[in-house]
Parts: C-alpha cells; sequence; structure tokens
C-alpha cells in the first residue's frame, strides 16, 4: 500500500476526533473516516504518493464526503471521473433522518463538488493526470449536524464552534496535515476558501510550500454563483499553481 503512512495519519485522526464531544447547537457528528473507510481508502490509492498541488477543504458536505468518504465526493464525480464505483459504508449508528448516508445510492448532487471536480476534469482531461499533479484532502473529518434558532437542523462548519471546542479538534486536524504534507512535499498549498487557507497560513510554517486562496465553490456564496470555474482558473493561474 503506497500511501500507508498517510493512511496511518488519517486512522489516528479518526480515532482522536470520535472522541470529541460538542454543545449547543451541534446536536451529533458523522465521521466517515469511520464508516466509509473503504471510499476514503481507495481515493488515497490513487495518488502516486506526492503532490505537486494539495487542495485543502474545510470538512465533509452532506452529499460529498458524508457519503462517500471521498473529499468533496459527490457522486457522479466520484463514479465518473474517479472510477471508484463500489463503496463499502456501513451508516453511522446515530444517522439522522436528514441526512441519511446512502452512499453511491444517493440521490443528491452536492453542488460544491460538482463544481470543483469538473474544474479538474475540464483542466486535466482524466483522473490520472490530476493524480499525477495535485490531490484534494478536508482539514477536518467531521460532518456536522446542528439546531437552527428556529428549531430545525442544519449543516454547520467546524469554524463556527467555540474556542474550547474548536482547540482540540484544530490540533489533531493540524498534526494529520502537517505529517501529510510532510510527505507528499507540495510546492502548492490551495486552501479552498477562507478558512482552509487561514489554517494552512498559521499551521505550514515548516512546509516549504507557498500558500494560495481560491473561492470556496459552495452556492452559499454568491460570488461562487456565477462562472466560479473561470474566477478559480483565473486565481490559479495568477498563483502560478496553473498555467
Amino acid at each position: 500500500m503506497r500511501n500507508s503512512n498517510i493512511l496511518a495519519f488519517y486512522e489516528q485522526l479518526c480515532d482522536e476526533v470520535d472522541g470529541l464531544k460538542f454543545s449547543y447547537p451541534v446536536m451529533q457528528t458523522y465521521n466517515p473516516l469511520r464508516y466509509a473507510w473503504h471510499g476514503f481508502s481507495q481515493y488515497m490509492e490513487k495518488s502516486p504518493g506526492k503532490a505537486r498541488v494539495v487542495f485543502v477543504g474545510i470538512n465533509p458536505g452532506p452529499w460529498g464526503m458524508t457519503q462517500t468518504g471521498v473529499p468533496f465526493g459527490e457522486i457522479n464525480a466520484v463514479k465518473n471521473f474517479l472510477g471508484i464505483r463500489e463503496l463499502d459504508i456501513t451508516p453511522p449508528e446515530n444517522e439522522h433522518p436528514s441526512y441519511p448516508v446512502q452512499g453511491l445510492k444517493c440521490q443528491r448532487s452536492e453542488v460544491s463538488g460538482r463544481r470543483l471536480w469538473a474544474l479538474f476534469q475540464e483542466h486535466y482531461g482524466t483522473a490520472e493526470n490530476f493524480f499525477a499533479d495535485a490531490i484534494v484532502l478536508n482539514y477536518c473529518p467531521l460532518f456536522f449536524i446542528a439546531r437552527t434558532d428556529a428549531g430545525g437542523i442544519r449543516n454547520f462548519t467546524p469554524d463556527k464552534l467555540n474556542q474550547d471546542e474548536s482547540e482540540q479538534l484544530f490540533e489533531y486536524c493540524d498534526m494529520c496535515l502537517i505529517r501529510t504534507l510532510e510527505i507528499l512535499r507540495p510546492e502548492f498549498v490551495v486552501g479552498i476558501g477562507s478558512f482552509a487557507y487561514k489554517r494552512a497560513k498559521t499551521i505550514l510554517i515548516s512546509i516549504d510550500a507557498e500558500i494560495v486562496k481560491i473561492l470556496h465553490p459552495s452556492p452559499a456564496s454568491p460570488a461562487a454563483n456565477k462562472d466560479w470555474s473561470g474566477k478559480v482558473t483565473e486565481q490559479l493561474r495568477a498563483a502560478g499553481v496553473w498555467v
């Protein structure tokens, strides 16, 4: 297994974050590194163990990595671009009815993942070309379900956690990312959105790589809903990541 060291880092991270507790408004968390490890490990095995460019997102979305174990793992992209067509997934015991884990049978499409992997397919052509140059990781492996003020539920991101809870979580996530990048030895680390960029700038002092920020593809960002791929292509070209 060519990426056994990196996978070992993520196995440790999986165990560490499983032991954390979070207060209101967080109701519960899913850990796809636990129940969708088969998808994550298949994805990581496609990398040759080095990457000129490492793209870093924040955490799993409900219809992407939460379903497949693959960072930004929108279903069609996972099957048709990445070529992962079989997943051995056991849904988490605390599964919430509003966020069922259905693996590749999920009928929802995660917009962020669809946009990101479509851009990579346009630029690289094939998954083999992509992995020869780059890889996508998520900083935090947990998907958070939180209550709204109106009594409903929503997807929740770790940048909104209180300081006490975020400090322990970020310590574990920082260490895993640092160790992974020490093996991958990228020239560029690209933060997908402001949070990932800021975490990378904060912790990667010892990594000899240029830290770059691109616009997050989430539809929650008005700027991302008009020619996101064109804007991000220009950002990557301006930073020297892409020619």
